[in-house]
């Protein structure tokens, strides 16, 4: 397969999985051990594939940064699966894939790179999406359950971000590639637990078929997730990242049709709008001219 061919199952592995977390997260069952459960499945494939690559070279550097990084990972996807009881699978999606617009922020900031017209041109169509994703409910009580939602969204995007960074930096200072997502997905498997205790006590205990309906589930995500990480890094082994990274990023626009189509979502002029402004945006911060 090509790196193209790649890129484009990456896409539908992503878009498949946001609108399982959408499906999930809009029947109001415990996040924490669905996050959990997906944790494990990750931990299998990514330990096989650490066990038979060479050993870090700094063990410190990869435990300090796969804590860093699976932090940010494991509460940017908490928060957005809380996000999504309230809005709609394409809007968490386009924001969440957003984030490349802090983390070429913060590449300039704290890695010294450079930002070129392009990429600023780009972080004022992503400005742009996101405004016009904004709640306009009539109701104040929606309206302002809406924009708890939106204002966590957010966050779960910077969160992202700091991951994609905390990648970088850690990476260009000895930490393992192997390792550091060993690590995260740890972070998945006992964060999911802590939150589901801490924060959705009144959630628990769960009945059978919510057990049942739990481990299927969250097993299909993290299959699905380990299909992103495989078709990835077999598009960017084999391809240009400037092609293949804003192909796979695309995949907000697959999980928005589908979720008017499958989860009858609205598709209102400002979402359309916001849509385009999405791509624009990933295209301007991703293709370098």
């Amino acid at each position: 397969m090509s790196a193209v061919g790649w890129a484009l199952a990456c896409m539908l592995f992503a878009a498949g999985n946001d609108l399982l977390f959408k499906f999930f997260a809009g029947k109001n069952r415990g996040n924490g051990f669905f996050v959990s459960v997906v944790g494990v499945v990750w931990l299998v494939v990514t330990l096989a594939f650490a066990l038979t690559a060479p050993k870090p070279e700094s063990w410190q550097a990869t435990i300090f940064w796969g804590c860093v990084s699976g932090f940010f990972s494991v509460g940017g996807n908490l928060l957005m699966l809380d996000a999504m009881r309230s809005l709609d699978a394409g809007v968490c999606a386009t924001i969440y894939r957003l984030n490349l617009v802090p983390v070429t922020v913060g590449a300039a900031f704290l890695l010294g790179e450079t930002i070129s017209l392009e990429q600023y041109a780009g972080i004022v169509c992503a400005c742009a999406a996101v405004c016009a994703f904004v709640p306009r409910k009539n109701d104040s009580a929606a309206r302002k359950t809406l924009g708890w939602a939106f204002v966590i969204m957010l966050i779960a995007s910077l969160m992202r971000a700091g991951m994609g960074l905390s990648y970088r930096y850690g990476f260009m200072h000895g930490a393992s590639e192997k390792y550091v997502v060993v690590i995260n997905s740890l972070f998945w498997v006992f964060g999911g637990v802590i939150y589901a205790f801490w924060r959705e006590r009144s959630l628990m205990p769960y009945r059978c078929n919510d057990y049942k309906n739990l481990f299927f589930l969250g097993g299909l995500s993290g299959a699905l997730v380990t299909g992103i990480v495989i078709t990835m890094a077999m598009a960017t082994k084999l391809g240009q990242a400037s092609v293949v990274l804003p192909i796979s990023q695309m995949s907000f626009l697959v999980t928005g049709l589908m979720g008017i189509w499958l989860l009858k979502e609205k598709l209102t002029p400002g979402k359309a709008l916001a849509f385009v402004l999405g791509v624009g945006a990933i295209l301007l911060l991703s293709i370098k001219f």
